[in-house]
């Protein structure tokens, strides 16, 4: 929200109250408590009348520093954002005060805050990272006009007169707690979500309000109210409904961010590195759960608006056998059910009559894991509606009758994720189809949540309802897969999200278009996401609306296979690969065939991220900050630490370019080929190769080719992969034997006269091992034998260690 009309004079009408002296400072336990002033005191008389902001400073957990301000003290509103869902704080805390200020100090990060002027500066050991000012900090009191275009007020939602027949009449002021932060030179602010613009949000205005915009708008279906700098600094907005944060655009160098609400709460997260602030804010809003390895492979499905019949889904698998694209997850989309009935929850008997014979039969010819689209949306002309309308499930308008409109299907009602007994209702009705042989679920929508004059059965309030709607939907669906299958082995595919959502994955990025440009939007969206706490990335692959040219598909196909998560949809057209070329499904193949050998590499950063909050997809930042030309890049990311991804996103006849940091890095694809960085590369790349690059100085364990599937032993009969090993270096290489569990695989040393290469954990077993890049003759082997490459040994006898003597 712009509350000036330019930098010092507020907008007409606007009444400013900015704390600008401390008159009570209190120590307490977890902080420190404040009393600040909106005008001078300078005698008694002044305390009379006008705001005081009580301001709490505080640390949650170690590295941490909150600061909640607020106006008129009320019992916090519900939902709230759950904060430590998984992990426990880290209580550190020190307080300290002297005649000018008072310190709080926790970890490396320290809060010094002065009394008049009333400021507050964030520090680590060697600098100031940001500080709220002189004046950062205000209640306003603004008149209505100005607020007509906010996402809430400006939503469809609150102007659609099926969604909103009886507006009532706005305030003529509206009420903001408000609080700025400096941007420092050079200082960059990445995040709030999956966002399709720019990738650094330095000059845009972002509404932290879900909406169903496409990739290809500044709306988003999954805003987050956190953003990471490169600063060694991220800042948390505790706030679970609309915020809204400009970052330099009211105030070139700063951010300033606003609710309208009397309390605004913003955590400073601290870290030695982008990932250090991500693994402390996903302590407190929660981590990536525990994903199955099938996950991670490919994902078809039968498109929106085509055929579902059972001869074109048998012909789809029968062809992806034939072509050696193996698919792991089948997915049934929209109309699985009968038109103008969604959500039934039920299949259309005139496609399916027997579903449960029906899937059986797919799962035990081809293998796959079967999902089916759903939303929270249940259509008045749905066999299940009156159940929902006489049970009380649905969301309600203040009259007390179910919320409806046309958009989408005809009078739909919305679940109300607040009723017990709706939710038991609903999840009973997807519990029947997973005993039909259903795996997992498309969790779709969850973005159009009203909000304007209507209640919820528990009361909540319906502005922190609409984004907060999104994460409880997804949550009540995988609790119900996890409860079926056990922790560890639930998914879901999943649109809408909010703070949090990372919890249940896994995420796609909306409907894009078949386009260069919407391709780019899908990664800008999912490095955006990824840095916003998320764990993993996906996205329609070949763009959902229009049909890609061949040339658009492939290579969107090698885009998605080194994804997270890989799935083949459209609307109206299909995206198996034989309808765009043999040629496209042999490079599918391949690629295909890649990622499963990568898997003990891929799954394990999975549980890491379980573990850890550390993303799969990573932007290029994250794992390079000391090189500030990492800090720009959107359109190649890092799969895990070791890998680097460049997309293509321009026909054959064009070159594209890419960036390579220092070090000499080896091609996955071509290990004979090597580059030396830090340097620009400018290539023309075949439609059927997408640059993929290892790390200096890494290992990577991979599995044997032609696996066929992303899930197998993943810690047995590994070939272990040595690129560019120095003399001198030691890595420790972690495998996951089993779900949830990482352990100590493989380690590998080498020295002025040797590598070894041993098996760690007694589960961990080698198949070969092979060099990359320029060493010393072998003169020697133990445990092995060469094979004619002169790189490639094989492990002999079961051999748990290898010696390569040189």
């Amino acid at each position: 929200m712009k509350f000036n009309d330019g930098f010092w004079l507020p907008k007409h009408g606007v009444k400013a109250y900015y704390g600008l002296q401390a008159i009570r400072v209190k120590t307490e336990p977890d902080g420190v408590a404040l009393q600040v002033a909106t005008r001078a005191i300078r005698h008694r008389g002044d305390t009379l009348g006008g705001p005081l902001l009580s301001v709490k400073v505080h640390s949650p957990t170690q590295c941490v520093i909150g600061v909640r301000i607020d106006h008129f003290k009320h019992v916090e509103q519900s939902p709230a954002i759950p904060l430590f869902p998984d992990v426990p704080p880290i209580p550190d805390i020190s307080v300290s005060r002297s005649e000018t200020s008072t310190i709080l100090s926790t970890g490396g990060l320290t809060a010094e805050i002065t009394e008049n002027p009333y400021t507050i500066t964030f520090k680590n050991s060697r600098r100031i990272l940001t500080a709220a000012g002189f004046k950062h900090q205000a209640v306003f009191d603004i008149p209505y006009r100005w607020t007509v275009g906010t996402a809430s007020s400006s939503s469809c939602l609150a102007l659609d007169p099926s969604s909103n027949p009886h507006p009532t009449h706005p305030p003529e002021h509206i009420r903001y707690v408000h609080s700025e932060l400096n941007m420092s030179p050079g200082e960059l602010i990445y995040g709030l979500g999956e966002q399709f613009g720019a990738f650094v949000k330095n000059g845009q205005t972002v509404s932290i309000w879900n909406r169903d915009g496409g990739t290809s708008s500044e709306q988003a279906y999954k805003c987050v109210p956190f953003y990471i700098t490169n600063r060694n600094y991220g800042v948390f907005i505790n706030h679970a409904g609309e915020v809204e944060v400009e970052v330099g655009t009211e105030k070139v160098s700063r951010v300033g961010v606003s609710v309208a609400a009397e309390s605004l709460e913003y955590f400073i997260i601290y870290g030695e590195t982008p990932l250090d602030i991500l693994e402390r804010y996903t302590r407190m809003t929660g981590r990536p759960a525990l994903i199955p390895p099938w996950t991670f492979g490919l994902w078809l499905s039968t498109s929106f608006l085509t055929s579902y019949s059972a001869e074109t889904v048998a012909g789809f698998l029968q062809g992806m056998q034939e072509h050696s694209c193996p698919v792991r997850v089948f997915h049934f989309d929209c109309f699985w059910m009968k038109q103008y009935e969604w959500c039934s929850v039920s299949f259309d008997p005139d496609n399916f009559p027997d579903p449960k014979a029906y899937l059986s039969e797919i799962k035990r010819k081809f293998n796959v894991k079967i999902c089916v689209w759903i939303n929270p949306y249940i259509s008045q002309l749905s066999p299940i509606f009156e159940e929902g309308m006489e049970g009380g499930y649905f969301i309600k308008r203040t009259d007390g009758t179910p919320w409806q409109w046309d958009l989408w299907q005809p009078g739909l009602a919305i679940l109300d994720v607040t009723n017990p007994e709706g939710c038991k209702w609903y999840v009973d009705k997807l519990s029947a189809l997973l005993d039909l042989g259903v795996d997992t679920f498309k969790t779709d929508f969850g973005e159009r949540i009203p909000h304007a004059n209507i209640k919820y059965h528990n009361g909540s309030d319906p502005m922190r309802m609409h984004n907060a709607y999104a994460v409880m939907y997804n949550e009540i669906v995988f609790k119900l897969l996890e409860k079926r299958f056990g922790k560890g082995e639930a998914v879901v595919f999943a649109r809408a999200s909010a703070a949090g959502g990372q919890r249940f994955p896994v995420h796609w990025g909306g409907d894009c278009e078949s386009t260069f440009e919407a391709m780019a939007e899908a990664l800008r969206g999912a490095l955006s996401l990824t840095v916003s706490g998320f764990g993993f990335a996906s996205h329609d692959i070949g763009g959902f609306e229009g049909h890609p040219p061949p040339e658009i598909y492939q290579r969107w196909v090698a885009f998605g296979v080194f994804s997270s998560h890989s799935r083949l949809h459209g609307s109206s057209s299909y995206r198996v690969p034989w309808q765009y070329g043999d040629d496209v499904a042999r490079s599918m193949s391949k690629l295909l065939d890649a990622k499963h050998r990568l898997m003990p590499y891929i799954y394990t950063h999975a549980v890491n991220a379980h573990i850890n909050g550390h993303p799969v997809p990573r932007a290029m930042f994250l794992e390079f900050l000391e090189d500030r030309t990492t800090h720009y890049l959107d359109r190649q990311y890092m799969l895990g630490p070791s890998l680097l991804v460049a997309p293509v996103f321009v026909p054959q006849e064009e070159e594209t370019e890419y960036y390579i940091p220092a070090g000499c890095w080896t091609s996955f694809f071509n290990p004979q080929r090597t580059i030396q960085g830090p340097t620009w590369v400018h290539e023309r790349v075949p439609l059927d190769e997408i640059p993929v690059w290892i790390r200096p100085n890494r290992v990577l364990c991979l599995g044997a080719p032609g696996k066929g599937r992303p899930d197998y032993a993943l810690n047995q009969d590994v070939e272990v992969h040595i690129y560019e090993f120095a003399e001198g270096t030691s890595s420790t290489v972690a495998l996951s034997p089993a779900s949830g569990k990482v352990v100590d695989g493989v380690h590998v040393a080498r020295s002025s006269a040797d590598i070894t290469v041993r098996a760690v954990d007694d589960s961990v077993t080698l198949a070969s091992v092979i060099l990359h890049g320029k060493y010393p003759a072998i003169q020697c082997l133990i445990g092995a034998t060469a094979l004619e490459n002169s790189v490639s040994i094989s492990v002999v006898n079961g051999a748990r260690e290898v010696k390569i003597q040189f």
